[in-house]
């Protein structure tokens, strides 16, 4: 792999192209396929700044150091880009290793029961044949579709599950109340303001002659005035 050197008020000597290359092999034996190389030396007074960059086909690897010495500047750097190609190269490993969704998902196989073979009585074939007729008499009383060879099919038992046609009503909760109910006679608009105050939806009071008169309030907000009859 050819490295490409640019050097700011600094010259590559000898001893960095070494080192360089040698960072530069490290990384390349974890991504083969390294597109371009470019290091950067530059000073300024007594900061001595390397910057390394690597390229791949994917992917792109920087490693920036500075330090009073240019050897230990540089080494820093390759150091930080080897350490991003590590990283990146454990999450291929990781991706390519787990398993995909369809490998996971296994259809279920359907297991073919074992057919019973008739056993034969030991005397000879006529007490075999009579033995298959009560087989296939058996058979065909116990509700099994013989084929003809004289083996049925088992019948697969299901489960049927009745729910009941009525559903129970739960008996209701009653508590008493005297918030609902005027102690005192009142007149239409007192009653009005005394069950808003109270924040009932219904409110029972008498009016000035006796009569027990009941509010209601409806679900569209209206206040309705049921009186005795």
């Amino acid at each position: 792999m050819q490295v490409e050197y640019t050097g700011r008020q600094v010259t590559v000597t000898r001893a960095l192209r070494t080192l360089a290359e040698e960072g530069v092999d490290r990384i390349t034996k974890l991504f083969p396929r390294i597109t371009s190389v470019h290091v950067v030396l530059s000073a300024e007074k007594y900061r001595q700044t390397a910057e390394v960059t690597i390229k791949t086909r994917l992917h792109t690897f920087v490693g920036i150091s500075e330090s009073p010495n240019m050897e230990t500047a540089l080494r820093e750097a390759l150091d930080k880009a080897e350490t991003q190609a590590i990283k990146c190269k454990k999450k291929l490993e990781a991706k390519k290793r787990a398993p995909k969704e369809e490998k996971i998902t296994a259809e279920a196989q359907l297991l073919r029961p074992r057919r019973r073979a008739a056993a034969l009585p030991a005397d000879g074939t006529e007490a075999a044949v009579n033995g298959n007729a009560h087989s296939n008499g058996t058979a065909k009383s116990n509700g099994h579709k013989a084929n003809g060879k004289g083996r049925s099919t088992p019948v697969i038992p299901v489960t049927v599950h009745s729910f009941p046609s009525k559903t129970p009503i739960p008996e209701p909760h009653i508590v008493r109340s005297t918030d609902s109910v005027a102690l005192r006679p009142m007149t239409l608009e007192e009653a009005v303001k005394e069950a808003e105050f109270r924040d009932r939806e219904v409110f029972v009071f008498r009016d000035a002659r006796g009569n027990v008169k009941v509010l209601h309030r409806k679900r569209d907000g209206k206040m309705e005035l049921i009186e005795e009859p």
